[in-house]
């Protein structure tokens, strides 16, 4: 009776769900790279955050005004059944400029730097091969470091999602609904441009 029970428990369980994974990226404004990450397919959520400085839970004000350490970044959790974490590493690398120390597009100073972060051994060996495959693919080299994983802190709520606001702006016409600040700030800021300078029909997000 006592297999019995425990084998309908589990058919009414059904199949166990596909763990959830994550993986740490810093690739400048982490509104774009949620917008980007986002749109893979077996990714099941991006959030934005902060990590690799010495503050704990910092703020937004904190962190962009320097001298915490932290960069701004995302954790993409995702479905390691439906995309591995070094397909992950080969989307990134082409989703930002590898080539600059010093930021990312218009957007300058530490907080905004690239960055892997690795949890463990393996993640650490796949992120080498993205890193080693897209510097020779580039022809140039990556100075995208692969660092330790640190603390993730998750940003404030408003930063969650951004890309996904509108609103309604007059125009000469009328009421007109449009991208919110962020399709505004992401075309002033070059990032596609830049991006597909560098990588061409390689770039899987360019806008």
């Amino acid at each position: 009776m006592r297999l019995m029970v425990l084998a309908l428990g589990l058919a009414l369980a059904g199949p166990a769900s596909a763990a959830t994974e994550t993986a740490i990226v810093a690739g400048g404004c982490f509104w774009c790279v949620e917008s980007d990450f986002e749109s893979v397919p077996g990714v099941r959520e991006v959030i934005s955050g902060y990590t690799g400085g010495t503050v704990d839970n910092p703020t937004y004000k904190q962190v962009s005004r320097g001298g915490t350490g932290h960069y701004e970044a995302v954790e993409i959790r995702f479905d390691d059944s439906k995309v591995s974490y070094g397909h992950l590493m080969e989307l990134f690398f082409r989703s930002i400029d590898p080539t600059d120390a010093g930021g990312q597009f218009c957007d300058r100073g530490d907080s905004y730097r690239t960055a892997i972060f690795v949890k463990n051994a393996e993640q650490r060996a796949a992120a080498e091969a993205a890193k080693a495959e897209a510097e020779a693919a580039l022809g140039q080299k990556i100075v995208t470091p692969i660092l330790d994983a640190s603390p993730f802190w998750q940003a404030e709520d408003y930063h969650q999602d951004y890309y996904k606001g509108s609103s309604i702006v007059l125009t000469r016409r009328g009421p007109k609904v449009q991208s919110s600040a962020y399709e505004f700030y992401r075309e002033g800021c070059g990032r596609d441009a830049r991006v597909k300078e560098l990588w061409g029909a390689a770039a899987p997000f360019v806008h």
